[in-house]
């Protein structure tokens, strides 16, 4: 009698994703299939009510173990993350997967990423870092992220390369400790956040390797409005966790 696989629940928030859509659940299918002898792999999809359809060429496919909820309005990165993860914990998977819809993150790179799991452990795919890489992002976009990584390191005393990372693998432990409800951060401020408390909480942070790709399809959602949230939420946190060893 073989080992007892481990359930795993993939969560993709999207928007407007419906030229990226197709070929990363197809990627992502292919990759769970080569890992079904270790792992059971759900996928969710957690929709914005997109309108140029995104949901509907997603079910189109007819893809087994394939969910998706559709929320009424585009509230955020942040919050559809937290509607997955509420949505798996009802379940009984032992592990969550964070990735982006648009090709940035590589299905074929989820083995390195599940490997370096475990219960007590939040899993980061780090770009900054020896063996990871970024391609075909302009200057703007680099500098724009190593500073608001190293920013974030600094200011919230926590010595991780890639912060902002959204390529992520959660055990059930850690989300069932930290406190779910007092997340507000929406944008990519959202990522440093989950990574802070989990640190607070005693989790360790495991960083692996990557290799992000820039969007070739659709647009994205970086904006001036994600960024500012994103560095005046690390100043505040900083300067309480100032207070607090005062």
């Amino acid at each position: 009698m073989g080992e007892k696989l481990v359930n795993v629940l993939a969560i993709i928030p999207t928007y407007n994703e419906s030229a990226n859509i197709v070929e990363l659940l197809t990627r992502v299918d292919n990759v769970r299939s080569e890992l079904s002898s270790n792992y059971k792999i759900d996928i969710v999809i957690i929709d914005d009510n997109s309108p140029d359809k995104t949901i509907e060429i997603a079910k189109s496919l007819q893809m087994k173990n394939l969910s998706a909820l559709n929320r009424t309005k585009k509230s955020g990165l942040g919050p559809a993350y937290l509607a997955g993860f509420n949505l798996g914990l009802t379940g009984d998977y032992q592990f969550f997967i964070q990735m982006d819809a648009d090709l940035s993150h590589m299905p074929e790179q989820l083995e390195n990423l599940l490997e370096s799991a475990s219960s007590k452990s939040l899993v980061i795919g780090t770009r900054w870092m020896p063996g990871g890489s970024v391609v075909n992002w302009p200057f703007h976009r680099r500098f724009i992220s190593k500073l608001g990584t190293k920013y974030a390191s600094i200011a919230l005393d926590l010595d991780y390369k890639d912060l902002t990372s959204g390529y992520r693998i959660l055990p059930r432990e850690m989300l069932e400790t930290i406190d779910l409800s007092g997340i507000k951060t929406k944008g990519y401020g959202f990522q440093i956040e989950v990574a802070l408390k989990a640190h607070d909480a005693g989790f360790e942070i495991k960083q692996v390797p990557i290799t992000f790709i820039e969007r070739e399809n659709g647009r994205s959602k970086m904006g001036p409005k994600i960024v500012w949230e994103a560095w005046f939420k690390v100043s505040i946190w900083g300067f309480k966790r100032i207070i607090s060893r005062r």
